[in-house]
């Protein structure tokens, strides 16, 4: 039987499963968490202690037709002015909720476009935070960074604020596709922009690319990865498209019948998989690549690998505090999360209360197995000594959450004293043998294509 052949009889080409970057999921959060639990998460924070920030940016000059994330188009600076003003409000909330003083080890700004802040704004909100949190000296301030929205002042200016990382978003760069998904963006445009943060001193440049889109092809792809790596990204995140104009409106101006299939997905994700590894990238997790100098390559090889909303990351604090619309927070009681619509969240924010609508506070069981769902993402194995220390488990009892899974993925799975290892031919099924720890309803509608 060869391998396409046993994922199909599998299901792996017909399922659809979460992306599991957090267990529960987002869909499983309910309205039993409110602002003022959100408050006391954040006052039960150990002074001293080191955490990451999360800043979310919903605007963008232009909407691309195949993005499903919380965004909303501008054409001036003012709505986004406003929204800084409401983010530094928050901010200011969340200090009088914290103990003192609290280091910062990760900062992100997503979107969204953050590079439609004016350099002026971009400022403030660096002094803002640096008068709540004493910022780690090796902190990892990472933006995303569109091409097409970076100049050399923006950029002088987030090098000046301790940016230590750009994340480049390019998707592919096909013409003919770019219009397709409604992002014009050429390889000039990012060139430049990558050339330009280098020179201001930027040396971490990760890069976004997608597969499974419209009119996508293995000879199409296999260009774009080709003009990618001649910009030698450290970083290289390979998402797979998820078309879900359910959720994401603008996904209906796409047409469904020019996606490709699952098997043509699978191909497309493995014929850029053989290029980066052909040109000495390590594969992290599922979806990732990096070289082997990368801080993300020396956590996985350190099992310090870990998963979270932005995606595999090196960043190890048990608190994420999330600001601004639609903003998720985790802390180790559980989840919470901001409401989308940016006049709703503005207003809850500036009557002086959070704009917590839902979350989920976490039990014993969910947090098992979040780490086996996590080992299983990030390894493709589990470590069932360190689970069975972290989480005070009999052998036996372990035992009995894995044999079924073993067994389900019959002679693709082994389990030893030690580990639960997915061998190499499987690793695909990962998103299908996360789920087998998902206790909560996981309906398929719902969510992507497995591959």
């Amino acid at each position: 039987m060869d391998k396409n052949t046993q994922l199909d009889r599998l299901g792996l080409f017909d399922a659809r499963v979460p992306r599991y970057t957090s267990y529960p999921t987002a869909a499983r959060f309910g309205t039993e968490i409110t602002a003022d639990i959100h408050s006391n998460w954040i006052s039960s924070i150990q002074a001293g202690s080191s955490i990451s920030l999360y800043m979310h940016f919903p605007f963008c000059r232009r909407l691309c037709w195949f993005c499903a994330c919380r965004t909303q188009g501008v054409s001036s600076l003012s709505p986004v002015e406003h929204y800084v003003d409401v983010i530094i409000h928050e901010l200011e909330l969340a200090a009088r909720s914290l103990p003192s003083p609290v280091r910062l080890s990760h900062l992100h700004w997503g979107g969204g476009t953050p590079t439609l802040l004016s350099p002026a704004l971009m400022d403030r909100l660096s002094n803002e935070l640096r008068k709540i949190f004493i910022f780690d000296q090796d902190l990892d301030f990472s933006v995303e960074i569109d091409p097409t929205e970076l100049d050399q002042e923006r950029c002088n200016m987030l090098k000046k604020i301790g940016m230590t990382r750009a994340s480049v978003g390019i998707q592919d760069f096909n013409i003919g596709i770019q219009r397709i998904i409604g992002r014009d963006q050429s390889y000039d445009q990012t060139q430049a922009a990558i050339e330009m943060l280098r020179d201001a001193g930027i040396t971490s440049v990760n890069a976004d690319i997608v597969f499974g889109l419209p009119d996508q092809t293995p000879k199409r792809l296999s260009d774009t990865v080709q003009k990618l790596l001649s910009l030698s990204p450290d970083r290289v995140a390979l998402y797979g498209y998820a078309h879900v104009p359910w959720m994401a409106k603008r996904q209906a101006l796409i047409p469904k019948e020019k996606l490709p299939t699952p098997v043509e997905r699978l191909k497309l994700f493995e014929t850029a998989q053989d290029m980066f590894l052909w040109d000495g990238y390590d594969a992290i997790g599922i979806d990732h690549f990096a070289r082997p100098d990368d801080s993300m390559t020396k956590a996985a090889k350190a099992g310090k690998l870990r998963r979270n909303f932005q995606g595999y990351t090196t960043d190890t604090s048990d608190v994420l505090l999330g600001l601004g619309a639609s903003s998720i927070s985790r802390f180790p009681q559980g989840f919470s999360q901001n409401i989308a619509s940016t006049s709703h969240y503005s207003k809850s924010v500036l009557e002086n209360q959070f704009a917590t609508y839902r979350g989920h506070a976490l039990t014993y069981q969910d947090s098992l197995r979040a780490r086996l769902i996590e080992m299983v993402m990030c390894y493709f194995q589990i470590d069932l000594a360190a689970i069975r220390s972290e989480f005070d488990l009999a052998r036996s009892s372990l035992n009995g959450v894995l044999a079924p899974i073993v067994d389900k993925y019959e002679g693709l799975i082994t389990l030893t004293q030690d580990f639960m290892i997915i061998s190499e031919n499987a690793r695909p099924l990962a998103r299908m043998i996360a789920r087998e720890f998902d206790t909560y309803d996981v309906a398929p509608e719902n969510h992507s294509h497995a591959i």
